[in-house]
């Protein structure tokens, strides 16, 4: 496995796995993300430096967005809200990769990444009923933050946990 920074010439076979994502996660009544989110970001993302993907050969593994903020954040209760963190976005492994540990190795890259960038703590924002999300999280030593954020999308709200996991040099 080879991480690196996405390219626009990333963008097709980028939409491509995540569109697999979506219809797994529909199918399996996690109706989250759609036709507009996540992908309409992806170009902002690779623009700003900040997407990342994990390889094999021309295959894209896994992906997720490192952002410096993320809206939902302050209105959750953090171990250190003072303490300089960054959000992991746009997280997702292509379903012809999942359960081999892509997502466990996609998260140990993501936070010695946030370690390399000076961060104290890698965050997240997970929705409610995305079970097999917070069961990855937790697996690898992410813990809940208190509080929940509601995000509302016309007549549909969202309900979401923070997690977090420090990043101290000694990890």
């Amino acid at each position: 496995m080879h991480l690196r920074l996405a390219g626009m010439d990333d963008l097709t076979q980028l939409k491509t796995v995540y569109k697999k994502i979506i219809g797994k996660m529909n199918r399996e009544h996690i109706q989250i993300w759609d036709e507009v989110y996540p992908c309409a970001f992806f170009e902002e993302d690779i623009k700003k430096g900040r997407l990342y993907l994990l390889t094999r050969g021309r295959d894209i593994m896994a992906s997720f967005a490192l952002c410096p903020s993320n809206s939902g954040g302050a209105h959750l209760k953090w171990e250190d809200p003072r303490g300089k963190a960054l959000y992991l976005d746009r997280f997702g492994v292509n379903v012809d990769c999942m359960r081999q540990g892509v997502g466990s190795a996609a998260l140990r890259y993501a936070m010695a990444l946030a370690r390399e960038m000076d961060a104290d703590f890698l965050r997240l924002l997970v929705v409610d009923v995305n079970l097999p999300a917070i069961r990855l999280y937790e697996k690898n030593g992410f813990c809940r933050a208190g509080g929940i954020y509601e995000e509302s999308f016309d007549d549909v709200v969202l309900r979401e946990y923070g997690y977090e996991s420090g990043l101290s040099q000694s990890r």
